[in-house]
């Protein structure tokens, strides 16, 4: 009877959140404003408060005339002089842990702070909220009567000068509360395992036992442990494997491309999908119906949010503007301010808002072309370094490129399929594709955990084009001359599949 009980009682305590969510959802404005002048008025001492004379800001448009928007480049000497032991530097409390991270333009991996407020008030606020608006719509949840099966990333954590880092992931299993902890599976011990073929199989062997009654993870990488399970159990579908379970929570990349291998290892019309937007630098929105996919963002987490209409970004007349000020279905850049000290932060993330009562997203994209079907953040400056460390050590030349995915499907892992145009081919063009592969791993660290032994991601595939393709096939669509470019890369097989087709 212990089980029903904790169920009850933990229901019960999380809806009493819903009574805090109302407030923001009644005045956003004036939480999101009273929300970014504590964070100024707490910095006010630190080394970047005093450098944007933080002590003179009391209104957001003070804020916005004095304070720089930024990139990761430019915080990074202030977050390596952090990674070095110093404090106060943009942040009044002591900042220990680093989310590792890829994706920027001149470095492997980017290092994002992680404050205890981020942890308690953002995160796990986050996480709390997701099961509290999940149990709201979903009164007869039995969810708390059994565990959540958990599935994180590369989770190594690292000390240097006295703070650490790893994956976000990790960080939070390490500093998870008791109450996470209880209703978890696997251990942590098992769950922080690095080795990813000893840890799915960890995994697997201990939550075979359990009873599991929902999921939450990255949609590539569940796949591939519960393809294995299956593969393991000998079971058609995941409800003969646990049939208690109701919800899986995912986020991390779009879940569209895998929905229909999900629904055939769980052929059950009332299982539910509910989606999260989170990374790194916090937890932003969190899907608050049962049918829909609408996000809604939430405004009470530490961070204080602008965006940058897309039409504008990157120009001469770039304009940045609060909440207050966007408008339905237009695509925005999302620039935060939050309380680990990112001021004015553009994450590199795409939004368009789908309502504006309450503030509901949808993610559109990256602000660059990319590819993150499965998690690797494969961006156009990684496939450039590649290509031209490839052509460089085999002798080769190309005149154009470009790529997208090969989707999951029930037997087959994903891929990157690529055209290439060559003006000098190489000698051997399966050399020339593991080399590529090889380069694309040394740049980008989460395409190589995505092709660690081939478990999310195969080797890539590349099509040798033939003479003036991608010449041909520009010159169809009326778009020759200097202000067309080739799409290197792409989330869809669109433009690779009509390139085939010439």
């Amino acid at each position: 009877m212990l089980f029903p009980f904790l169920n009850s009682v933990a229901s019960w305590f999380l809806k009493q959140r819903i009574h805090q969510i109302e407030l923001f959802l009644k005045y956003p404005h004036e939480v999101q404003e009273e929300l970014l002048m504590n964070l100024i008025k707490s910095s006010e001492n630190t080394e970047f408060g005093k450098n944007y004379d933080f002590v003179n800001i009391k209104t957001y448009r003070a804020f916005a005339e004095k304070v720089p928007v930024s990139s990761y480049e430019d915080l990074e000497p202030m977050i390596e002089k952090t990674r070095q032991g110093h404090q106060n530097v943009f942040w009044e409390t002591p900042i220990k842990w680093f989310a590792k991270s890829s994706g920027t333009t001149n470095a492997k991996s980017k290092f994002i702070p992680v404050s205890p407020e981020a942890l308690e008030d953002c995160h796990y606020k986050g996480s709390k909220d997701l099961l509290c608006l999940y149990l709201n719509n979903n009164e007869n949840s039995e969810m708390f009567t059994g565990k959540s099966l958990r599935l994180g990333g590369s989770s190594q954590i690292y000390e240097n000068n006295n703070t650490f880092f790893g994956d976000l992931s990790a960080i939070l299993i390490e500093n998870m509360p008791i109450w996470a902890e209880f209703s978890s599976t696997p251990s942590s011990k098992v769950s922080l395992m690095s080795e990813w073929e000893t840890k799915m199989n960890a995994i697997i062997k201990e939550t075979l036992t359990e009873n599991v009654t929902s999921f939450a993870g990255v949609p590539s990488w569940m796949m591939v442990l519960l393809h294995r399970v299956l593969e393991q159990t000998g079971k058609s579908h995941l409800k003969e494997v646990w049939p208690n379970l109701e919800v899986y929570f995912h986020g991390g990349v779009s879940f569209d491309p895998y929905k229909v291998q999900y629904q055939k290892m769980l052929p059950d019309s009332d299982f539910k999908y509910y989606e999260i937007y989170n990374a790194s630098e916090g937890f932003f929105a969190i899907q608050d119906q049962n049918h829909s996919n609408d996000l809604l963002l939430m405004l009470d987490y530490g961070i204080f949010y602008e965006f940058i209409p897309m039409d504008t970004f990157g120009t001469s007349n770039q304009t940045i503007i609060p909440l207050s000020e966007v408008v339905l279905f237009q695509n925005y850049a999302i620039v935060i301010t939050t309380n680990s000290g990112l001021w004015r932060y553009m994450i590199g993330d795409t939004v368009r808002f789908t309502s504006l009562n309450p503030y509901r997203i949808r993610v559109s994209g990256r602000t660059k072309h990319f590819i993150n079907v499965f998690g690797e953040e494969l961006m156009v400056e990684n496939t450039d370094k590649a290509l031209a460390k490839t052509c460089e050590s085999t002798q080769s030349s190309i005149k154009d490129y470009t790529v997208a995915p090969i989707f999951m499907t029930e037997k087959e892992k994903g891929a990157h399929e690529w055209i290439i145009e060559f003006d000098v081919l190489p000698n051997n063009m399966l050399q020339f594709e593991e080399i590529l592969d090889q380069n694309l791993q040394a740049i980008n660290s989460d395409y190589e955990a995505k092709r660690y032994n081939n478990m999310t991601l195969n080797p890539l595939k590349i099509h040798v084009a033939r003479p003036n393709l991608f010449y041909d096939w520009l010159k169809q669509k009326n778009k020759l001359g200097g202000q067309h470019k080739i799409p290197r890369l792409s989330n869809s097989r669109t433009y690779l599949e009509a390139l085939l087709s010439l």
